[in-house]
């Protein structure tokens, strides 16, 4: 603006000779403060300082902070301009901190990242555009070398969830407190009589013989095999949220995985499309959780049609003990479900199956959308069709004894917690 006001002057001064001289002296000054500019941002040993601080991994799915650290190192206030080169998965092309530093200043900014996709991120540089107060000028500093960070699933759900069944406060996040149904114990002694007891864990038989009261001591089941199991064919592509049907699974696993062995149960998880994958035996070691962690780090989805049959051979193969299964799979239709009921029938009949799948949360916003025409009402009623077949699939399989949750993606690990509580609660398993 400066340049082509001069430029401007000098083409009146033509006309107006008397300008001439100013206008010299004006171009002049530009010229001085452009080299005290350069003097200033480049000559000196001054510099502005910046580095990047996040951990070592980052939660898929959740918003995960991200630290700068800025320290102005020369003799003046600057302006600064920070870019941060953000992976590429993030697409936010418009990253931009602006700030004022008086000298030998530092100052931290905090910002958020939701990555939606599990692997290894990229950050690059940071890239720190510097002022001097004349402004004329700015200095860039490339600062930070290229880091690359994993995406794991959701630790930072985890921690959450951890917290508070450790606190026993699960019900503060939509738990629900199960009321424990007759005698979900296993059996430890038999103990005196005691003011208190139950009457009706008295043992008769053993009363009879000491001549004094003896009543049965109970304690709560525990080492009973969970597993998650994980359809990973091209049903859990779908997307909601930026995250897919098999993200969210994979989430829930690790979450549900945690509580059971904080619960004294045995976790363990597998896959299956065409063929069963990323097993991980149900135990209660200090391990446990990293080996799931690190399983589920590496599960991805495919386009093939899920083999249930599969499922059941290998189940039966391999799970002798009974056990809960966790099923997370997703069904649009009835068609779609009547093909592997008679498997989800059979897997029924020698372990506790808990079939897990989802609501279309999309098409429940667009069936409640007001309708202006014709065809409009024609989708809404194709859209309410569906709808109403989900509640039919639930019917299907709840008339056929199995354990059914129909959840919306973001309502699936606290759905998940819910169901294994009140089964635990229950004694069915």
């Amino acid at each position: 603006m400066i340049l082509t006001t001069l430029i401007v002057g000098f083409v009146i001064s033509y006309m107006v000779p008397n300008l001439y001289g100013a206008l010299k002296v004006l171009f002049f000054i530009l010229v001085l403060l452009l080299i005290v500019d350069t003097i200033l941002l480049f000559a000196s040993k001054g510099k502005v300082e910046g580095h990047r601080i996040l951990s070592d991994k980052l939660s898929n799915g959740d918003e995960n902070p991200i630290q700068l650290q800025l320290m102005n190192g020369y003799l003046f206030p600057v302006k600064v301009r920070v870019i941060d080169e953000i992976p590429f998965q993030f697409q936010k092309r418009d990253f931009l901190l602006e700030t004022k530093l008086p000298s030998g200043a530092e100052k931290v900014f905090h910002y958020q990242l939701r990555p939606t996709e599990r692997g290894v991120y990229s950050f690059g540089s940071l890239n720190i555009f510097s002022v001097s107060p004349i402004g004329f000028l700015a200095r860039k500093h490339a600062v930070g070398q290229s880091q690359e960070v994993p995406v794991y699933p959701s630790f930072l759900q985890l921690q959450k969830y951890d917290l508070l069944a450790f606190t026993n406060r699960l019900h503060e996040y939509g738990l629900k407190k199960i009321r424990r149904i007759g005698h979900t114990m296993e059996f430890e002694q038999i103990k005196d009589y005691v003011l208190g007891d139950d009457i009706r864990n008295i043992n008769w038989k053993a009363t009879a013989k000491r001549g004094q009261l003896m009543v049965n001591q109970y304690q709560d089941e525990k080492s009973q095999p969970v597993y998650s199991v994980i359809d990973k064919g091209r049903v859990m592509k779908m997307p909601f949220n930026g995250l897919s049907l098999l993200d969210y699974a994979i989430n829930a696993t690790l979450v549900i995985s945690n509580i059971a062995l904080k619960k004294q149960d045995k976790a363990g998880m597998f896959s299956f499309s065409d063929k069963i994958e990323n097993r991980v035996v149900a135990e209660r070691r200090s391990s446990q959780m990293n080996l799931i962690l690190e399983t589920l780090y590496n599960l991805e989805t495919n386009f093939i049609e899920s083999d249930f049959s599969r499922l059941y051979v290998d189940v039966k193969r391999n799970l002798n003990q009974r056990s809960l299964l966790l099923l997370y799979t997703n069904f649009e239709t009835m068609d779609a479900l009547h093909r592997q009921l008679p498997y989800l029938l059979a897997m029924a009949k020698q372990h506790l199956l808990v079939v897990i799948f989802f609501e279309n949360t999309e098409l429940n916003e667009f069936a409640h959308k007001k309708a202006e025409t014709v065809h409009q009402i024609f989708e809404q009623t194709i859209a309410e069709k569906f709808i109403y077949e989900k509640k039919l699939i639930v019917n299907e399989l709840r008339k056929h004894g199995i354990q059914t949750i129909l959840t919306k993606p973001e309502d699936l690990t606290v759905n998940t917690i819910n169901k294994y509580l009140e089964i635990k609660a229950r004694g069915l398993i």
